[in-house]
């Protein structure tokens, strides 16, 4: 047995200043975990919604109308208050009858993008779960068949992604794709949206269009119908008639966009040498090579009026390269569902404040972006005379000058009836006759949108 005098030596060596230093140290070890908890970054949201803002009646949108697919916005709640709320709401006790199989169409490549884009959704949405995937898989497929949302597969996935939050499916736009799932779990991933897209249905999720999870609550959260849970997911669908299977009845397009976000995880999605390819609510725009987020606030231009917030004429740098044109007219349109934005790199041509560009203008225009997501519409075009372009779709269209042929009247061969009354106004002054000399056409700046509806989000 040894002696306890070297202990007691040393805890009389230890002095007072070296005791305070361990006292330090050891309130340090636990106080610093707990100041990195109580401090961590939070997600940022943008005009969160509080609870009273969540808990708005109800409105059941009539058929007549459609309801509106509005940016995702979360109420600033705690996790824990968030669940207890969540759990507060009750199922819905109406009918939720399982949504029809769907089995998709076009061409081999167009297939296959519908495939990865519904592969990365369930994925990044549920993780290498199945079950979540196949939830996910069956809302994205409900909303595809919904007017209100766009109708392809990858249109519905990615609408909302230029957003930086607020996307409808939010790993498209919050940084969640710089994570890559294994070639295992990819594979996997993609056999959930093959069975998907090839008749596949997931019951249990009716149809619905919208989900969370169960620490979250969206602003539209108690204005839907709760219809189901799956692990930590909810699941909803609207109220009304626009909740019922006849409102599930439009066709599929069965062109998928190129989402160049996708190129990391599938060569369908790469462009190569083709245009590059964005897409906004649903609408493939072309010639888009340049992250419009990049764009700074500062070079944004103003509306032409106060009244048409819609229309934007601008003075054009070349410095800053045709590419980014297009960046600059979609950060400037916003989320404006329609928008018009014109381009002159001549600062002398722009049009004055409030004024309507005159023949000569569009003439000499560089380039125009118009956008009309209730006809499921847009396009970026360049004036290829002066920016020359990878693609001839990407050209402004000119039309050949028509010039009408001199006439010398022979003066001898009229003949003056005096019995002749003169002709009696018919009430359509203003309107060109055939035999009237039509004017020169100019450059059109814009392809006219497709006469077919097509909902966008």
């Amino acid at each position: 047995m040894t002696s306890p005098a070297p202990a007691a030596e040393t805890a009389r060596a230890i002095t007072p200043g070296l005791w305070l230093a361990l006292a330090l140290t050891a309130l340090l070890a636990i106080a610093a975990p707990l100041l990195i908890v109580l401090n961590k970054p939070r997600v940022p949201v943008e005009n969160a919604p509080t609870l009273a803002d969540v808990k708005k009646p109800k409105r059941v949108v009539p058929q007549a109308e459609l309801p509106p697919v509005e940016p995702v916005r979360l109420a600033a709640l705690p996790m824990g208050e968030a669940r207890r709320y969540n759990a507060s709401i009750p199922f819905s006790t109406a009918p939720n009858p399982a949504a029809r199989p769907f089995v998709v169409t076009g061409g081999a490549d167009d297939q296959t993008r519908a495939v990865d884009c519904l592969a990365a959704a369930t994925w990044y949405e549920a993780g290498d779960d199945a079950v979540g995937q196949r939830a996910v898989a069956q809302v994205v497929l409900n909303r595809l068949r919904h007017p209100a949302f766009p109708k392809t597969v990858c249109g519905v996935v990615f609408q909302g992604q230029e957003r930086r939050i607020g996307c409808q499916f939010t790993f498209t736009c919050d940084g969640a794709m710089r994570r890559t799932p294994s070639p295992t779990a990819w594979e996997r991933a993609r056999d959930v949206a093959r069975q998907a897209l090839h008749g596949y249905v997931y019951t249990k999720v009716g149809h619905s269009t919208h989900y969370h999870t169960d620490w979250v609550v969206p602003y539209w959260s108690a204005s839907l119908d709760k219809v189901a849970e799956v692990h930590t997911h909810l699941f909803f669908r609207w109220t009304g008639w626009w909740g019922t299977p006849p409102a599930f009845r439009r066709a599929y397009a069965g062109a998928e966009p190129v989402i160049a976000k996708m190129a990391h995880l599938s060569p369908v999605h790469a462009t190569g040498g083709d245009p590059a390819v964005l897409t906004i609510e649903g609408v493939a725009i072309t010639g888009v090579a340049i992250d419009p987020a990049t764009i700074p606030e500062s070079a944004i231009p103003q509306p032409v009026t106060g009244e048409a917030r819609n229309v934007f004429h601008a003075a054009l740098d070349r410095n800053m390269g045709a590419d980014a044109f297009a960046a600059l007219a979609i950060r400037t349109c916003g989320e404006r569902p329609f928008c018009k934005f014109l381009g002159w790199t001549d600062h002398s041509k722009v049009p004055t404040a409030g004024a309507a560009p005159n023949p000569g203008q569009i003439e000499t225009m560089s380039f125009s972006y118009l956008r009309d997501q209730t006809q499921g519409f847009g396009k970026a075009l360049w004036n290829c005379a002066e920016f020359k372009r990878p693609s001839p779709v990407q050209c402004m269209r000119r039309m050949p000058a028509v010039t009408a042929p001199a006439i010398t009247p022979d003066l001898n061969a009229i003949r003056v009836d005096p019995a002749a009354k003169p002709a009696a106004p018919d009430g359509l002054a203003g309107i060109r006759r055939k035999s009237e000399v039509t004017p020169p056409p100019v450059m059109v700046p814009a392809p006219q949108p497709s006469a077919t509806p097509a909902a966008g989000r």
